[in-house]
This record gives C-alpha cells, structure tokens and sequence, in this order.
C-alpha cells in the first residue's frame, strides 16, 4: 500500500505563530500570572492538553464582556487571544481594567477585520461568506460594527437581500470553502452589479483545497486528520468526500480501521491547520504497521 502525505498537512503559520508565542510567555517569568487563553487557541483538544501542561489555562467569556472583565481581573494576570481572532471591544475593556494583552491573532484574519472596520467606516453593506457561529466570523462581524450580512449556505444565497443604494462589499471567512466563495460571489454580483469582492481566504487553505481534490481522484482512500470542531479540517473532508466516498475523517491513529485498507493500493493523508505533527506522525506510523500486516 503506498502512503502519500499531503505537502500542506497540519499546523499553518498562523496556528504555528500563534502556539510559538504562548510557549514563549509560558516560560517567560515577566509575564504576568495566571495565564489564560480566551477559548481555545486552535480547534485541537491534544493542542489545548499540551498548552494547558505549560500552565496555560482557558477562560470563556460569560455574560457581557464589561461584567467578565470585571470578574477576571482579580484573577487573569495575562490574556491570551486566540489565532481565529475577536472583536475590538475586548481590547479597550482590558486596557480599561489593567488585564494585559497577548494577540495571536492570525495576520491573514487581521487583514479581514480591518477590511471589515473600514468598509463600515464607509457606509458600504458588507456581506460575510463563512459560518456566523465560528470564532472567527464572529470577530469580524464584530469589527463591522456588527452590521454585516451573512451567508453561510445556498439557501441564504437564494433569499438575502440588501440595500441597493448603497456598495457592497463581499468578505469571507479565512477558511472557507472556495468554490462556495467563488459561487457566492458570481451570484452576488449577479444581483447586484456594483458589489466588490475582497478574496480574503488564505493561502494556505487555497493549496489545501486545491490539493485535496486531487489525492481524492488519485487515491483509493484519504485519510483528514482534525478536530470535528475545526472548520477548515471538517472543509477538507467534505470537498474530499464529493469526489471519493472513501475518505475518513480522525482525530488521531487509533481511530483508523484496519477494515478500510482491504484491496487498497494508494492512500493519501492530509490534516487541518490546527492538527500538529506529532499526531500526523502517530498516523503515518499506523498505517506503516497496518500495511505490513495486510
């Protein structure tokens, strides 16, 4: 059985930079204690366990933000924010109540927010394409002042409407489904000539999409190791099981079943942006066992 391993499988630079910099102020003694991050600094329990044995913990926001903050300032010495990014609130709120700041947010979702504040600053109807409940998302929404307009799926393609007075503006969630995007936006401008459209998806998930598409034709199996609760791992499995129903979708080695690899000559492995190494490494490792004892 060959094993083919994604060239774009796991961490990407945004979750490297961001997992990087909270391993440096865990071992850092100026930085304040306790540490906490805001949710979890990517979708990836094993990632969360690693980060929490550095004594980094998690905190979520309860209630309205003035009243958390109120809470854990007797508590946070150090905040943590998370890759996927959040709203400008936060930022004056622990300014306001002495709470120091550590943003990892991912550079390439910085560009979209501010993307987003200006658009607004503007008066121009911005549209989002990505799901409003993701972290994410939902940080960009809240730089547009939370007056942005969402599709997330055909149907709201279908039924969404918007001020013809004014420009519209058309941004998308950093992991979001490309040829959705691209469907999205053809049908958007359709209907409104004047929209513009910021191709905001990052790099990294174009090659991965991209790619995925073809370790589904050339492969009998693939393999997408990642979170359920990660977005752009869930994207992979999805784009890659339309084109090979035998795709699989783990969170690590011992989830893999020695009964899909029967008769299988060519399997392909690829993983999310917030699966690290050491787990795509547990994998490539099992299927070597697996295939010596086919």
């Amino acid at each position: 059985m060959e094993i083919t391993l994604s060239k774009y499988a796991g961490f990407c630079e945004g979750v490297q930079r961001a997992y990087d910099i909270v391993e440096k102020i865990a071992k850092d003694p100026k930085v304040k204690r306790p540490i906490y991050v805001l949710g979890s600094l990517v979708h990836n329990g094993d990632v969360v366990d690693k980060i929490e044995k550095m004594g980094v913990k998690k905190v979520h926001v309860e209630g309205p933000l003035e009243d958390f903050f109120e809470k854990i300032k007797r508590e946070v010495g150090t905040l943590v924010i998370t890759a996927h990014g959040i709203g400008p609130e936060i930022y004056e709120l622990a300014k306001k109540h002495g709470v120091d700041l550590v943003d990892t947010t991912c550079p390439r979702v910085i560009k979209v927010q501010r993307l987003a504040k200006a658009f607004f600053d503007r008066n121009t109807q911005i549209v989002i394409v990505g799901e409003k409940n993701h972290k994410e998302v939902k940080g960009i929404y809240e730089w547009a002042s939370k007056k942005a307009i969402f599709i997330e799926t055909e149907e709201d393609l279908c039924g969404f409407v918007v001020d013809p007075g004014k420009k519209i503006a058309v941004l998308s969630q950093t992991t979001q489904d490309q040829e959705f995007v691209e469907r999205a936006a053809v049908q958007i401008k359709k209907k409104y000539p004047q929209t513009e459209v910021v191709d905001s998806i990052c790099l990294t998930t174009h090659h991965r999409q991209t790619e995925i598409k073809d370790l589904a034709q050339q492969n009998d199996i693939v393999i997408i190791i990642g979170s359920p609760e990660s977005a752009n791992s869930t994207r992979l499995w999805e784009i890659s099981q339309r084109i090979n129903p035998k795709s699989y979708f783990i969170e690590r080695a011992e989830q893999l079943n020695g009964d899909w690899f029967v008769n299988c000559k060519k399997v392909a492995v690829t993983a999310g942006a917030s699966t690290p190494g050491w787990i795509i490494e547990e994998v490539i490792e099992k299927l070597r066992i697996m295939n010596s004892e086919l």
